[in-house]
């Protein structure tokens, strides 16, 4: 076998389709494109939602207009009321709270006003409503706002739950 003798595998290469140049071409005359319309013509198709000049569904039902925001924080709330159960030894922590399951770990906590308070306590949590802290200032407790941090689970921030494990078995 010599160099000139080379040729490619039998199927591999195949001509290109030349579209709209006549009947033996195979895409002749409408270039596969169909008979009429404006999907036919020269130029970008309209967009996905376009309806043909009629109003169309996403604009005819506003129950499915705005958005979802990603980053909306959903707080857990219990009332001030609710907080002399869980006082042990003048304070309620997060980790009382938990224990109690009274709240989940996940999502952040918010004490709100309702109620009255009898007790002077340490009141631990990541956010307070304005009376509630009015409230326990007033029946001479203290407030601790403790920061609090999103969770980040997908792999674009860099966080990934399973990656985790391996990690702390390396070392």
């Amino acid at each position: 076998m010599k160099l000139h003798d080379l040729k490619p595998a039998p199927g591999s290469r195949r001509p290109r389709k030349r579209i709209g140049r006549g009947p033996g071409s195979g895409k002749g005359k409408t270039g596969g494109k169909g008979m009429m319309g404006q999907k036919s013509r020269s130029g970008p198709n309209p967009y996905r939602t376009f309806e043909g000049g009629q109003n169309r569904l996403v604009q005819r039902m506003p129950y499915l207009r705005g958005f979802k925001n990603r980053w909306r924080v959903e707080y857990q709330v219990i009332n001030i009321e609710d907080l002399e159960h869980f006082a042990d030894e003048n304070a309620v922590t997060l980790e009382q709270l938990i224990a109690a399951r009274a709240i989940h770990k996940d999502k952040p906590l918010k004490i709100l006003g309702d109620g009255e308070m009898t007790q002077k306590l340490t009141v631990q949590a990541h956010k307070f409503s304005t009376s509630a802290r009015h409230k326990i200032e007033q029946a001479g407790g203290t407030i601790v706002e403790v920061p609090w941090e999103r969770i980040r689970l997908s792999r674009s921030h860099g966080y990934n739950p399973a990656m985790r494990n391996r990690q702390a078995k390396k070392s």
